[in-house]
Protein backbone atom coordinates (compact mmCIF):
# COMPACT_ATOMS: atom_id res chain seq x y z
CA UNK A 1 0.00 0.00 0.00
CA UNK A 2 1.51 3.43 -0.73
CA UNK A 3 0.53 5.67 2.53
CA UNK A 4 1.62 8.13 1.02
CA UNK A 5 -0.75 8.53 -2.07
CA UNK A 6 -3.51 7.85 0.33
CA UNK A 7 -2.78 10.54 2.47
CA UNK A 8 -1.24 13.12 0.36
CA UNK A 9 -3.41 16.46 0.86
CA UNK A 10 -4.93 18.18 -1.99
CA UNK A 11 -3.35 21.26 -3.19
CA UNK A 12 -6.87 23.35 -3.71
CA UNK A 13 -10.29 23.79 -2.65
CA UNK A 14 -9.82 25.54 0.76
CA UNK A 15 -12.49 24.85 2.72
CA UNK A 16 -12.47 28.28 4.36
CA UNK A 17 -14.82 28.67 6.83
CA UNK A 18 -13.77 25.37 8.77
CA UNK A 19 -10.71 27.61 8.59
CA UNK A 20 -12.34 30.18 10.49
CA UNK A 21 -13.84 28.10 12.37
CA UNK A 22 -10.32 26.20 13.72
CA UNK A 23 -8.72 29.64 14.17
CA UNK A 24 -11.10 30.54 16.42
CA UNK A 25 -10.74 27.03 18.73
CA UNK A 26 -7.05 27.36 18.98
CA UNK A 27 -6.82 30.96 19.62
CA UNK A 28 -4.65 31.76 16.90
CA UNK A 29 -4.95 35.57 18.20
CA UNK A 30 -2.87 35.08 20.98
CA UNK A 31 -0.13 32.26 19.70
CA UNK A 32 2.98 32.88 18.34
CA UNK A 33 2.89 33.97 14.22
CA UNK A 34 2.63 30.96 12.24
CA UNK A 35 4.65 30.47 9.07
CA UNK A 36 1.50 31.29 5.99
CA UNK A 37 2.54 27.90 4.67
CA UNK A 38 1.53 26.40 7.97
CA UNK A 39 -2.52 28.26 7.23
CA UNK A 40 -2.54 26.63 3.56
CA UNK A 41 -1.51 23.43 5.04
CA UNK A 42 -4.20 23.33 7.35
CA UNK A 43 -6.93 24.57 4.50
CA UNK A 44 -5.55 21.05 2.48
CA UNK A 45 -5.92 19.38 5.65
CA UNK A 46 -9.37 20.50 6.29
CA UNK A 47 -10.13 19.56 2.40
CA UNK A 48 -8.33 16.18 2.61
CA UNK A 49 -11.09 14.91 5.37
CA UNK A 50 -13.92 16.96 4.30
CA UNK A 51 -14.04 17.61 0.81
CA UNK A 52 -16.01 15.78 -2.12
CA UNK A 53 -13.02 13.35 -1.92
CA UNK A 54 -12.41 13.42 1.40
CA UNK A 55 -12.21 10.91 3.78
CA UNK A 56 -15.40 11.42 5.35
CA UNK A 57 -17.38 10.58 2.20
CA UNK A 58 -16.57 6.88 2.82
CA UNK A 59 -19.53 4.77 3.08
CA UNK A 60 -17.95 1.24 2.75
CA UNK A 61 -15.17 -1.38 2.70
CA UNK A 62 -15.69 -4.81 1.29
CA UNK A 63 -13.40 -7.56 1.43
CA UNK A 64 -13.54 -9.57 -1.95
CA UNK A 65 -12.95 -13.17 -1.51
CA UNK A 66 -11.49 -15.33 -4.44
CA UNK A 67 -14.13 -15.85 -7.36
CA UNK A 68 -17.38 -14.32 -7.78
CA UNK A 69 -18.34 -10.95 -5.53
CA UNK A 70 -22.40 -9.91 -6.24
CA UNK A 71 -22.49 -6.22 -5.89
CA UNK A 72 -25.08 -3.55 -5.15
CA UNK A 73 -27.68 -2.37 -2.84
CA UNK A 74 -29.55 -5.01 -1.87
CA UNK A 75 -28.16 -7.21 1.71
CA UNK A 76 -28.06 -10.00 -0.49
CA UNK A 77 -24.90 -9.58 -1.96
CA UNK A 78 -21.59 -9.83 -1.09
CA UNK A 79 -20.29 -6.25 -1.63
CA UNK A 80 -23.40 -4.02 -0.46
CA UNK A 81 -23.71 -0.60 -1.42
CA UNK A 82 -25.60 1.43 1.01
CA UNK A 83 -26.78 4.01 -1.17
CA UNK A 84 -30.09 4.78 -1.84
CA UNK A 85 -29.61 5.57 -5.42
CA UNK A 86 -27.45 2.39 -6.51
CA UNK A 87 -29.53 -0.50 -8.09
CA UNK A 88 -29.81 -3.58 -5.97
CA UNK A 89 -27.81 -5.20 -8.46
CA UNK A 90 -24.62 -3.61 -10.53
CA UNK A 91 -22.95 -6.50 -11.03
CA UNK A 92 -19.75 -8.92 -9.86
CA UNK A 93 -16.28 -8.62 -8.95
CA UNK A 94 -14.56 -11.67 -10.24
CA UNK A 95 -11.25 -12.09 -7.98
CA UNK A 96 -8.81 -14.33 -9.43
CA UNK A 97 -5.35 -14.43 -7.18
CA UNK A 98 -4.59 -10.66 -6.95
CA UNK A 99 -6.29 -9.94 -9.86
CA UNK A 100 -9.75 -8.42 -10.01
CA UNK A 101 -12.47 -7.74 -12.82
CA UNK A 102 -15.97 -6.26 -13.07
CA UNK A 103 -18.93 -7.69 -15.22
CA UNK A 104 -22.30 -4.79 -15.12
CA UNK A 105 -25.47 -6.30 -14.37
CA UNK A 106 -27.52 -6.24 -17.82
CA UNK A 107 -28.41 -2.20 -17.87
CA UNK A 108 -26.72 -1.28 -15.18
CA UNK A 109 -25.27 2.35 -15.17
CA UNK A 110 -21.74 1.92 -14.38
CA UNK A 111 -18.75 4.24 -16.17
CA UNK A 112 -15.26 5.28 -16.37
CA UNK A 113 -14.48 8.85 -16.59
CA UNK A 114 -18.22 8.93 -17.76
CA UNK A 115 -18.10 6.42 -20.25
CA UNK A 116 -20.55 3.25 -19.84
CA UNK A 117 -18.26 0.21 -19.44
CA UNK A 118 -18.35 -3.59 -19.94
CA UNK A 119 -16.02 -6.22 -18.59
CA UNK A 120 -13.41 -4.62 -17.47
CA UNK A 121 -10.03 -5.42 -15.31
CA UNK A 122 -9.42 -3.31 -12.19
CA UNK A 123 -6.43 -1.22 -11.25
CA UNK A 124 -5.94 -0.50 -7.55
CA UNK A 125 -4.72 1.69 -5.34
CA UNK A 126 -1.41 0.67 -5.16
CA UNK A 127 -0.69 0.82 -8.88
CA UNK A 128 -0.79 4.00 -11.19
CA UNK A 129 -4.03 5.47 -12.10
CA UNK A 130 -6.35 3.56 -9.94
CA UNK A 131 -9.82 2.83 -11.90
CA UNK A 132 -12.72 4.13 -10.12
CA UNK A 133 -16.31 3.15 -11.13
CA UNK A 134 -19.11 5.90 -11.05
CA UNK A 135 -22.59 4.69 -9.61
CA UNK A 136 -23.88 8.36 -10.63
CA UNK A 137 -22.11 10.39 -7.32
CA UNK A 138 -21.06 6.89 -5.71
CA UNK A 139 -17.83 5.74 -6.46
CA UNK A 140 -16.17 2.56 -6.05
CA UNK A 141 -12.50 1.87 -6.13
CA UNK A 142 -10.13 -1.30 -5.24
CA UNK A 143 -7.75 -1.25 -2.56
CA UNK A 144 -4.75 -3.86 -2.17
CA UNK A 145 -3.31 -4.03 1.65
CA UNK A 146 -1.07 -6.66 1.62
CA UNK A 147 -3.18 -9.57 0.50
CA UNK A 148 -6.31 -8.50 0.51
CA UNK A 149 -7.93 -7.09 -1.66
CA UNK A 150 -11.03 -4.52 -1.19
CA UNK A 151 -13.90 -2.48 -2.78
CA UNK A 152 -13.72 0.98 -0.93
CA UNK A 153 -16.80 2.89 -1.70
CA UNK A 154 -17.29 6.99 -1.06
CA UNK A 155 -20.55 9.16 -1.43
CA UNK A 156 -19.81 12.80 -1.31
CA UNK A 157 -23.62 13.36 0.03
CA UNK A 158 -22.33 10.85 2.73
CA UNK A 159 -24.00 11.86 6.38
CA UNK A 160 -20.56 12.16 7.90
CA UNK A 161 -19.56 14.55 5.12
CA UNK A 162 -22.82 16.81 5.78
CA UNK A 163 -22.11 16.50 9.72
CA UNK A 164 -17.81 17.00 9.70
CA UNK A 165 -17.39 19.84 12.12
CA UNK A 166 -14.03 21.29 10.86
CA UNK A 167 -10.69 19.95 12.33
CA UNK A 168 -8.74 22.28 15.21
CA UNK A 169 -5.19 22.30 16.22
CA UNK A 170 -2.87 23.33 19.06
CA UNK A 171 -1.31 26.81 18.49
CA UNK A 172 1.32 26.73 16.12
CA UNK A 173 4.48 26.80 18.55
CA UNK A 174 7.88 26.63 17.06
CA UNK A 175 9.78 25.26 19.92
CA UNK A 176 8.00 22.09 18.18
CA UNK A 177 10.27 22.35 15.13
CA UNK A 178 12.89 20.49 15.74
CA UNK A 179 16.04 19.67 14.15
CA UNK A 180 17.00 15.91 13.89
CA UNK A 181 19.13 13.54 12.77
CA UNK A 182 18.51 10.41 10.68
CA UNK A 183 20.39 7.39 11.83
CA UNK A 184 20.34 4.26 9.32
CA UNK A 185 20.31 0.76 10.45
CA UNK A 186 22.96 -1.23 9.15
CA UNK A 187 20.55 -3.46 6.79
CA UNK A 188 17.11 -1.69 6.52
CA UNK A 189 14.36 -3.33 8.48
CA UNK A 190 10.92 -4.30 7.63
CA UNK A 191 8.71 -2.03 9.90
CA UNK A 192 5.27 -4.65 10.85
CA UNK A 193 1.99 -3.37 12.40
CA UNK A 194 -1.16 -3.96 13.42
CA UNK A 195 -3.92 -1.78 11.57
CA UNK A 196 -7.26 -1.10 12.92
CA UNK A 197 -8.88 -3.78 10.88
CA UNK A 198 -6.71 -6.04 12.91
CA UNK A 199 -4.44 -7.27 9.66
CA UNK A 200 -1.23 -6.58 9.98
CA UNK A 201 0.72 -4.14 7.28
CA UNK A 202 4.77 -4.03 6.66
CA UNK A 203 6.92 -0.83 5.56
CA UNK A 204 10.01 -0.35 4.11
CA UNK A 205 12.48 1.09 7.72
CA UNK A 206 15.56 2.44 6.24
CA UNK A 207 16.55 4.04 10.25
CA UNK A 208 15.46 6.27 12.94
CA UNK A 209 15.25 9.85 13.58
CA UNK A 210 17.22 11.06 16.51
CA UNK A 211 16.05 14.31 18.39
CA UNK A 212 16.20 16.18 21.36
CA UNK A 213 13.40 18.01 23.82
CA UNK A 214 14.33 19.64 26.66
CA UNK A 215 17.98 18.01 26.87
CA UNK A 216 16.41 14.31 26.49
CA UNK A 217 16.60 12.59 23.61
CA UNK A 218 14.73 10.71 21.56
CA UNK A 219 13.93 8.89 18.67
CA UNK A 220 11.12 7.32 16.42
CA UNK A 221 11.86 4.91 13.48
CA UNK A 222 10.47 5.95 9.73
CA UNK A 223 9.12 3.92 7.05
CA UNK A 224 9.95 4.56 3.27
CA UNK A 225 7.56 4.18 0.37
CA UNK A 226 8.74 3.66 -3.19
CA UNK A 227 8.23 7.01 -5.08
CA UNK A 228 7.45 9.26 -1.94
CA UNK A 229 9.79 11.84 -1.04
CA UNK A 230 9.59 12.18 2.35
CA UNK A 231 9.79 9.87 5.14
CA UNK A 232 6.27 8.50 7.14
CA UNK A 233 6.05 8.70 10.84
CA UNK A 234 3.37 6.77 13.04
CA UNK A 235 3.58 7.85 17.08
CA UNK A 236 1.75 8.25 20.25
CA UNK A 237 2.83 10.42 23.07
CA UNK A 238 1.62 11.57 26.09
CA UNK A 239 -1.67 13.36 24.57
CA UNK A 240 -2.76 10.37 22.87
CA UNK A 241 -5.93 9.27 23.74
CA UNK A 242 -6.52 12.88 25.99
CA UNK A 243 -6.39 16.07 23.62
CA UNK A 244 -5.60 14.25 20.44
CA UNK A 245 -6.78 11.29 18.74
CA UNK A 246 -6.90 7.76 20.64
CA UNK A 247 -4.83 5.46 17.60
CA UNK A 248 -1.99 8.12 18.03
CA UNK A 249 -1.21 10.48 15.19
CA UNK A 250 0.94 10.29 11.61
CA UNK A 251 3.39 12.87 10.30
CA UNK A 252 5.51 13.20 6.94
CA UNK A 253 9.27 14.61 7.67
CA UNK A 254 11.69 15.67 4.58
CA UNK A 255 14.13 13.23 3.74
CA UNK A 256 17.89 14.11 5.40
CA UNK A 257 20.52 16.53 3.84
CA UNK A 258 23.80 15.09 2.75
CA UNK A 259 24.80 15.49 6.50
CA UNK A 260 22.34 13.26 7.89
CA UNK A 261 20.27 16.69 9.57
CA UNK A 262 16.75 17.40 8.62
CA UNK A 263 13.93 19.19 10.46
CA UNK A 264 10.79 17.45 12.36
CA UNK A 265 7.85 19.85 12.73
CA UNK A 266 5.53 18.07 14.84
CA UNK A 267 3.22 21.28 14.03
CA UNK A 268 2.17 18.95 11.25
CA UNK A 269 1.57 16.05 13.21
CA UNK A 270 -2.11 14.97 12.24
CA UNK A 271 -5.19 12.65 12.88
CA UNK A 272 -5.56 9.13 10.74
CA UNK A 273 -8.23 8.67 8.47
CA UNK A 274 -9.77 6.19 10.91
CA UNK A 275 -10.60 9.52 13.20
CA UNK A 276 -12.54 10.54 10.72
CA UNK A 277 -14.42 7.06 9.25
CA UNK A 278 -15.01 3.40 9.88
CA UNK A 279 -13.77 2.34 6.51
CA UNK A 280 -10.05 3.28 6.85
CA UNK A 281 -7.43 0.81 6.87
CA UNK A 282 -5.16 2.83 9.35
CA UNK A 283 -1.68 1.35 10.29
CA UNK A 284 -1.32 1.76 14.29
CA UNK A 285 2.16 3.16 15.62
CA UNK A 286 4.73 0.65 16.40
CA UNK A 287 5.18 0.18 20.41
CA UNK A 288 9.43 1.45 19.90
CA UNK A 289 7.22 4.73 18.51
CA UNK A 290 5.67 5.44 21.90
CA UNK A 291 7.06 9.16 23.30
CA UNK A 292 7.07 9.46 26.87
CA UNK A 293 6.25 13.27 26.75
CA UNK A 294 3.37 15.21 25.78
CA UNK A 295 4.26 16.51 22.09
CA UNK A 296 1.38 19.68 22.30
CA UNK A 297 1.78 20.78 18.87
CA UNK A 298 0.10 19.40 15.46
CA UNK A 299 -3.52 18.70 15.36
CA UNK A 300 -6.35 17.53 18.37
CA UNK A 301 -8.60 14.67 18.50
CA UNK A 302 -11.48 15.20 15.86
CA UNK A 303 -14.56 17.54 17.16
CA UNK A 304 -17.00 14.31 16.05
CA UNK A 305 -14.47 11.34 16.37
CA UNK A 306 -15.36 8.88 14.02
CA UNK A 307 -15.10 6.04 16.72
Amino acid sequence: MKLGRMLKLTKHNYWLPALLLSVLLTGCATAPKAPADWSAWQARRTESIGGTNGWTTLIGLAWLHEGDNSAGSAPTNQAVIRSPTVPATIGVFTRQGATVSFTPAPGADVRVNNELIGKLTLRSDAEENPTKLQLGPVSVGLIQRGDRLGLRIRDPNAPTRREFKGLHWFPYDPAWQLSGHFVPFAERRQLRVPDVTGATQTFDSPGAIVFTVHGAEYRLDVAEEAGEAEFFMLFRDQTTGDSTYAAGRFLYVNKPDASGQLIIDFNRAFTPPCGFTHFATCPLPPRQNTLPLAVTAGELKPLAAGH
